[in-house]
């Protein structure tokens, strides 16, 4: 088989992330956005290792799992990319990928607990990001998700099911605004333009929304009129803050400094009973009661933890350790971004926590300069994993008990690979789904150390 050449193949299994993989002629074919079932056209892309790699370019025969779309935007929205499975399927196959990943990595003899469902399918998200752009060169402009398949073409995404209803409002009302100032959209190649993205945040038990329009400094906004145009929407929810990211950076990304066009740059939520201030660039799980769910699965594999120092480790905003100092005596938490440590600082606070503290840089640094030592460990590393080095003197602790959540099975196997190696045993494995129709999904490890 050569590079370009097409072939068909039935699909007989995935591999993670959604690359469903078939054999031709002996030779294993993986093929994105395909599910098991379907026979499908594909062309050949890469060879790998132990694979070749293709891109598929038709469904031949869906498979028999497969129902109708609930969207009306399939087809188009490069968004969803499972939503053709009934839920129930969707995380089956999650749960099934993420076993498989872990047991092909040579990690044995854990229980693997299965996978809990999302408590909301619909509208789960609170947090979006749009994007201005045209669906085909030289078209009218559009505000909405990357085309299927083409990242540099736009789609109005009106009837979005995975965002709130505000969010639909907003992004509509912005989208007739955006067309009828006139402005123009940013070019990503010339680099000039106005229009760039627009991000949206919600609290879902709070109703307060932020408001982030992304659009560089080459143009003159109409700030009044779009202020005042947004705030007579007529919401569900309020809005507490307007915003201009003033975004003249070359990446295709939000950033740049904030000016402050209404209101305040930050929005509260809850989880349990504590309230978080979640500023406009500040992570925070985008499915609120999933986010829960997960939280509470940890707290539940970390037992004992009652009156013991806990560590919190790639803390982001300090959810979870401020939600465990209910119980620790304390809690430590080291994070690299500076932005949302002073935001878990100013939560815990906000929260009357007294024994919590939160500490901005690399963790493999600032180990070495906090004092206390743990009992515990958490571990939530963004989805790069974490260094070699870095596990390596987290290890050293020699704690007895260590929780993992994870965002990318393929970075957590690899870790978990080098924590077997220092005498750490995988006790428990479950997983969490907090992106319904995607193929993202959260995993929780519980680890234990042996003396062999």
């Amino acid at each position: 088989m050569k590079r370009g050449e097409l072939i068909e193949l039935n699909i007989t299994d995935l591999r993670f992330p959604n690359k469903g993989v078939g054999l031709v002629n002996d030779k294993w074919i993986h093929v994105k956005n395909t599910l098991p079932g379907q026979k499908v056209k594909a062309r050949i892309k890469k060879r790998r290792k132990d694979h070749i790699d293709a891109t598929l370019t038709e469904v031949l025969e869906r498979s028999p799992q497969e129902v109708e779309s609930f969207c009306e935007h399939f087809g188009s929205c490069g968004g969803c990319a499972v939503q053709t499975l009934p839920y129930e399927v969707q995380i089956e196959h999650k749960a099934h990928m993420v076993r498989q990943l872990i047991e092909d990595s040579g990690i044995r003899d854990f229980r693997f607990n299965g996978i809990l469902s999302s408590p909301d399918v619909y509208e789960y998200r609170n947090k979006m990001e749009f994007s201005f752009g045209d669906e085909s060169k030289g078209g009218i402009l559009e505000l909405g998700m990357h085309k299927k398949g083409r990242m540099h073409d736009v789609v109005s995404v009106p009837y979005c099911h995975l965002c709130d209803s505000d969010f639909r409002k907003i992004a509509d009302a912005i989208l007739i605004f955006a067309r009828e100032s006139q402005l123009p959209k940013y070019n990503k190649n010339s680099h000039e333009g106005f229009w760039r993205h627009l991000t949206l945040r919600k609290g879902l038990k709070t109703g307060e929304i932020l408001i982030g329009l992304s659009a560089s400094t080459q143009n003159e906004l109409d700030e009044k009129a779009f202020v005042e145009m947004l705030l007579a929407l007529p919401l569900e929810g309020t809005i507490v803050g307007i915003l201009h990211i003033l975004n003249d950076g070359l990446g295709d990304v939000v950033s740049g400094p904030i000016k402050t066009l209404y209101g305040r740059e930050y929005y509260f939520e809850k989880l349990f009973d504590l309230t978080f201030k979640v500023s406009f660039y500040s992570f925070f799980q985008t499915n609120t009661k999933g986010a829960e769910l997960l939280y509470q699965t940890a707290m539940d594999y970390m037992s004992g933890f009652d009156s013991k120092v806990v560590f919190d480790l790639f803390s982001g905003t300090g959810t979870i350790g401020q939600i465990v100092s209910k119980k620790a005596k304390e809690v430590v938490g080291i994070e690299l971004v500076p932005d949302a440590v002073v935001a878990a600082n100013e939560n815990a606070k906000l929260n009357n926590i007294t024994n919590a503290k939160f500490i901005a840089g690399d963790v493999f640094v600032k180990l070495d300069e906090v004092k206390e030592k743990p009992d515990m460990i958490i571990l939530d590393p963004p989805r790069m994993g974490i260094l070699e080095r870095t596990l390596e003197k987290i290890l050293n602790y020699k704690v007895e008990n260590i929780t993992y959540i994870s965002c990318n099975p393929k970075t957590l196997a690899e870790n978990l690979i080098q924590m077997q190696k220092f005498g750490y045993d995988v006790e428990d494995v479950i997983c969490v789904d907090m992106f319904p129709h995607t193929p993202h999904v959260e995993t929780v490890v519980r680890l234990q150390r042996v003396i062999r």
